[in-house]
């Protein structure tokens, strides 16, 4: 478990950065011959876990029943199991989304993960600052030292580039915050998990630390004449008050030094790829963060050409991001709100994570209760829950390498099964079209 001294009600503290990351040069056919059968091993190994493990408790499940399940198979779990890994999460929001941060925090608290909450530059000082003294109050938050809360915040307008810096620079934080975590999550107040976090570190437990959960392709379509030839300005990057971008007069072409890539804003990225693009020494990050910081919605292209472009980490790049999501066909070219009636096949996609919802909708207590048997106000309890007073069963605290996972680790593997078989993962890798 990730501990930090810094203030969770501040930005985090400054302390020495960590070693720069070493070179990664590219798979030779051979490495990635025995990486294509290391993967297929780890999955079939992880499928028979997942499959063989314990269910989730029934909603009519009392707290005391899911304490005595997770004492009687912690061994089991602890003696066949990997160590599980960290992640760390960017859960980002804005003006008013005070209270759906922290019910998202409190939906994807693990002990082992490390936590930055980012409200940007057009929420309130007051909002922010209520926010971290929530987050302070919450016993088992405050004992592990692994929720921050950025103090002086960034712009991040989704329609700009603005949204990717806020992006970098909280990854920069966790790096700095965190030495021990495995992955980068990025999420939005809109977001919510659809599987616990016992599930999503189970199944990761048996993946290799380096890939990265990025859907992406190279069709850029409609994309040319909307978004990657206009030139945008955004005024989140020099203005301390939030103001709309504008556009510039010309158009530019497409770059011929690089091809482009475009996907989705939610990713899953490895701490090898954030290391790479913060402080590595190959300039290609920082020379497509200038393409891109005159793009439109940037944040939704830079990641997946980044990754394409790097003979090091082109090969590690898994075509999905694990969220479950329905595309609006609407001009605004978003995912539509999920509710109620997406809720069967949300849930048998096998997705981590689901993309957009309303603040407060049913769906929220729905899947609370039945999937990640969550309390009003609790943390969804895990293989680390001993139980306690007052009906919170995370009152007392075991060992955070426990993972009890249910029914949604079977989903989550059968689906990452699926995208890392031979055939598959090398198809859909940075092709171009």
């Amino acid at each position: 478990m990730q501990s930090s001294s810094s203030s969770s009600a501040s930005p985090a503290a400054a302390s020495p950065p960590p070693p720069p990351p070493p070179s990664f040069p590219s798979f030779p056919k051979e490495s990635r011959n025995l990486y294509c059968v290391l993967v297929t091993s780890l999955v079939s190994l992880f499928l028979i876990l997942s499959f063989s493990s314990p269910s989730a408790s029934s909603p009519s499940s009392s707290a005391a029943s899911h304490v005595r399940s997770a004492s009687a198979t912690a061994t089991a779990l602890l003696s066949s199991s990997p160590p599980p890994p960290s992640l760390a999460y960017l859960l980002t929001g804005s003006a008013g989304d005070g209270d759906r941060l922290l019910r998202l925090l409190h939906a994807v608290y693990h002990p082992r993960n490390l936590y930055l909450l980012h409200l940007d530059g057009a929420a309130p000082k007051d909002e922010r600052e209520r926010l971290a003294l929530a987050a302070w109050n919450v016993p088992a938050f405050r004992s592990a030292r692994n929720v921050h809360v950025v103090g002086k915040p960034d712009f991040a307008n989704p329609r700009g580039s603005s949204a990717l810096s806020a992006t970098l620079h909280g990854a920069a934080i966790l790096l700095r915050i965190g030495a021990n975590w495995d992955w980068f999550v990025n999420l939005d107040a809109s977001e919510y998990p659809i599987v616990t976090q016992d599930d999503l570190l189970h199944v990761f437990s048996f993946l290799p630390r380096d890939l990265n959960f990025v859907q992406h392709s190279s069709y850029i379509g409609w994309r040319e004449s909307r978004q990657l030839r206009p030139i945008i300005v955004d005024p989140g990057l020099y203005l301390s008050s939030r103001t709309d971008i504008f556009y510039a007069t010309q158009k530019r072409e497409l770059p011929n030094a690089y091809k482009l890539f475009t996907g989705s804003a939610s990713v899953i990225l490895s701490r090898k790829f954030i290391e790479y693009c913060i402080l590595g020494t190959d300039n290609l990050p920082r020379t497509l963060m200038m393409y891109y910081a005159n793009t439109l919605s940037s944040h939704t292209n830079y990641f997946q050409t980044v990754l394409c472009n790097s003979p090091g980490f082109n090969r590690t790049i898994v075509n999905h991001h694990l969220h479950y999501m329905i595309w609006d066909a609407s001009p605004k070219k978003e995912p539509r709100l999920l509710t109620m009636d997406d809720l069967k096949n949300m849930t048998i996609t096998g997705a981590a994570f689901g993309t957009r919802f309303s603040k407060n909708d049913p769906v929220l207590d729905h899947i609370d209760k039945e999937t990640l048997s969550r309390g009003p106000g609790r943390i969804v309890p895990g293989g680390w829950c001993l139980g306690g007073s007052h009906g919170d069963p995370c009152a007392v605290w075991g060992n955070p390498d426990v993972l009890i996972p249910g029914p949604g680790a079977a989903r989550l593997a059968k689906i990452i099964a699926d995208l890392l078989s031979d055939g598959k993962l090398r198809s859909q890798q940075c092709i171009w079209k």
